[in-house]
């Protein structure tokens, strides 16, 4: 199989040759590719160097797959291009989302929309928040139902890329120094801060990040009028996503129920401990594929409840990006 990776020399796509090189994909003839910046670098792949290359539509002609992670815009110009010259391409960017035809998918919880795509389709790689959400509910929504969704996320600056890493930096080792710092990535500070909404606001006081959330969760469940209610926030953490989810469920159910539910889900590591020094968190899992959830309960002095709280963390460089992607191309290989 001939597999091209776009936007290789990036964090995603650094995530994805690893993923991909890891894979029990075999005899795989992969393609590396990045802007004129990067052209030239040398990436290994399976013991190999690799020679990372300027894109060129016509240099795709003859792949199988296309992983893409080099953003909307680039996406929107070039995805329909590459699929025509029947490449499937599996897009990282937000740009194909939402349009209708476009399957979106989290294989552990919608993987049937795979079935039967022809060759040379586009599919979406949801956002990185998204995805670790749907798949720590999905087995409540498949055993009790879900009603209403709230979530609050804790959203690391690698999923701004490398420029957020770098800001970061910048800013911690400026405050050790007391010196003044001028954020360039982000509107206020990241260093030593919380920031509480992500990327554009609407006239409504919504911003992009919280309408993605809800307008991806509802395609990829199937249920368009599903109630999700997002606040994401940025906090000065390198890697790896952290959410407080709150889920009301259609039928009333014990905490035992309720573990014993997420326990069988095997995409699931569930810490069922009681212990501050247990839990999952952004440093404790960076690097991991899977997704983490802890802090099971209901509401205080309920036995019973349609309420569930949960504490949900996954490293957003890798299931809520590159890890979430591969597995989408073995799915279709």
């Amino acid at each position: 199989m001939k597999v091209a990776i776009i936007g290789a020399t990036g964090a995603v796509g650094r995530e994805m040759v690893a993923d991909l090189e890891n894979s029990a994909l075999k005899h795989l003839d992969v393609g590396l590719f990045a802007s004129e910046r990067s052209a030239g670098e040398s990436v290994s792949f399976r013991g190999k160097a690799h020679e990372v290359r300027a894109f060129k539509l016509d240099l795709l002609k003859g792949y199988d797959a296309c992983l893409m992670s080099a953003g909307g815009a680039f996406s929107r110009q070039n995805a329909r291009s590459i699929a025509d010259m029947g490449v499937t391409v599996i897009d990282n960017s937000s740009a194909w989302r939402m349009i209708d035809g476009v399957p979106l998918v989290v294989p552990e919880v919608n993987g049937h929309v795979l079935r039967g795509l022809p060759r040379g389709s586009i599919i979406a790689n949801p956002n990185c928040s998204t995805i670790q959400m749907v798949v720590a509910i999905k087995p409540l929504m498949e055993q009790f139902g879900i009603q209403q969704i709230h979530v609050s996320t804790y959203q690391s600056v690698s999923g701004t890329g490398q420029k957020g890493i770098r800001e970061l930096s910048s800013q911690v080792e400026a405050s050790f120094k007391f010196a003044d710092i001028s954020p360039q990535v982000y509107a206020q500070p990241i260093a030593f801060n919380v920031l509480p909404a992500i990327d554009v606001l609407d006239q409504f006081g919504h911003c992009f990040e919280e309408e993605k959330m809800v307008r991806e969760t509802r395609k990829i469940f199937g249920q368009p009028e599903l109630d999700v209610l997002a606040t994401t926030v940025r906090v000065p953490v390198y890697h790896c996503h952290s959410e407080s989810v709150a889920v009301r469920l259609a039928k009333a159910a014990s905490r035992q129920e309720v573990l014993d539910c997420l326990t069988r889900f095997q995409p699931l590591t569930v810490c069922l401990e009681n212990d501050h020094s247990k839990f999952p968190t952004p440093r404790g899992i960076a690097g991991s594929q899977g997704v983490h959830v802890a802090r099971v309960r209901l509401p205080v002095d309920r036995e019973r409840s349609d309420w569930v709280q949960l504490w949900v963390v996954a490293d957003n460089l890798k299931k809520g990006a590159a890890t979430n992607a591969v597995q989408i191309l073995s799915a279709i290989s």
